[in-house]
């Protein structure tokens, strides 16, 4: 909503003067505001966008057209946090080259931290009644026993702590897996899990989707130790197109989780944040 500027208005001022100079004023502060672009990223449709930037270009249009594609192909298993105008810019100042280090991991926790809580949103709840501390009975719910987090070394450790933030006992495993510099291949270097892992509903941790193959040979891992794809949850920050269609074409009962499909992803992401570029 545009500020109201009342100054002057309704009211008679005797010097012509400041009479003069306090409408020039208004009229520029109004025209300031009014210039002002409203950037809602959360919606395409021109009929919801403030009357004065109907005929005003909404950034990231054709990304949303491009994802709604995506997502009709790939079906529900691709999941996408609703953008909106907080996450765009923690995904503008992750990919500007310029952002300084404190800056990027700071913007970089907040965003994760939001897919990790949609992340748990996704996770099976069952009905509870507790007792508040005035006598009354409350119904809610609660998580299911069951729950871990698999982090895909070295960039998935850094949304460890933001899953910790939120589940403060959840247990974690680890994995790491390197490509061949020859073959260019995916190899599983090494991998230590929880023991009953095959019981248990997985958060697969991996920041930037680019080719999939890393995630697939993750899952790979874990289908080997009994885990069923179902139960897996990954995590996410950025995807391209490609790495998403390739995970769901390989497990197509696996879940994404991202803030974005683009066919550029920030693969700096690693080093940006552990300060090794």
């Amino acid at each position: 909503m545009e500020p109201y500027f009342d100054i002057g208005i309704g009211t008679e001022i005797k010097m012509p003067c400041q009479k003069q100079q306090l409408n020039n004023n208004d009229s520029q502060e109004h025209a300031a505001v009014s210039g002002t672009k409203q950037v809602r990223f959360a919606t395409c449709s021109n009929n919801v966008l403030p009357v004065s930037n109907r005929d005003a270009e909404v950034p990231g249009t054709c990304e949303n057209v491009l994802t709604k594609e995506l997502q009709a192909q790939i079906g529900p298993q691709l999941k996408l946090l609703p953008l909106n105008d907080q996450i765009r810019e923690l995904q503008t100042i992750i990919r500007d080259k310029s952002t300084s280090r404190g800056d990027f991991v700071f913007c970089a926790d907040r965003l994760i931290r939001l897919v990790v809580e949609e992340g748990l949103n996704q996770l099976p709840y069952s009905e509870c009644t507790v007792t508040t501390p005035t006598g009354h009975k409350y119904d809610g719910v609660k998580f299911e026993k069951g729950n871990c987090g698999v982090s895909i070394m070295r960039s998935g450790e850094a949304m460890e702590q933001g899953l910790r933030d939120c589940c403060r006992s959840i247990r974690i495993g680890k994995i790491l897996i390197q490509s061949d510099e020859d073959t260019q291949k995916a190899k599983v270097y090494y991998a230590k899990f929880p023991p009953d892992i095959s019981r248990r509903k997985v958060l697969l941790m991996y920041p930037i989707l680019s080719t999939g193959n890393t995630v697939i040979e993750a899952v790979r891992v874990l289908t080997e130790h009994g885990l069923q794809p179902k139960h897996i949850i990954l995590l996410s920050l950025f995807s391209t197109p490609h790495g998403a269609k390739s995970i769901i074409q390989e497990f197509p009962e696996i879940t994404i989780l991202t803030t974005e499909t683009h066919p550029v992803a920030p693969t700096h992401f690693g080093q940006r944040y552990f300060g090794t570029d």
